[in-house]
């Protein structure tokens, strides 16, 4: 079975989303984008071009490349586990669920380059 992007992208956005207490209806308005679509995009239905995936992010209130390394990680994640399944070759252990990273564990805030060299 192959993960698809989209659907990986439609989870961390609605996580995203419903930890800030927001519903579908809000973040459409502030993204301009319909209430239809994005729930769409959220259920993984359909994909999201870079601009509207912008639009959303700064509705949402962080940073696109903060959504894609988690979505990322978990793809990264689903090929770990389907390579396992096809006998492929994986770590002797798996990733314990505790060790992965969720987007819940991520700051709100990611800091920018010029916070991190101290400029």
């Amino acid at each position: 079975m192959m993960v698809l992007l989209r659907h990986l992208l439609g989870d961390v956005l609605r996580r995203l989303r419903q930890r800030q207490g927001r519903t579908l209806r809000e973040v459409s308005a502030e993204a301009r984008v319909s209430l239809g679509y994005l729930s769409e995009v959220e259920r993984g239905q359909k994909e999201a071009s870079s601009e509207l995936l912008s639009s959303i992010c700064t509705a949402l209130g962080v940073p696109l490349s903060q959504v894609l390394r988690e979505v990322a990680d978990q793809l990264a994640l689903a090929e770990l586990q389907e390579a396992a399944m096809l006998g492929g070759s994986v770590p002797a252990e798996p990733v314990p669920a505790d060790d992965r990273l969720d987007i819940d564990q991520v700051p709100d805030r990611v800091p920018d380059v010029v916070d991190m060299v101290g400029v």
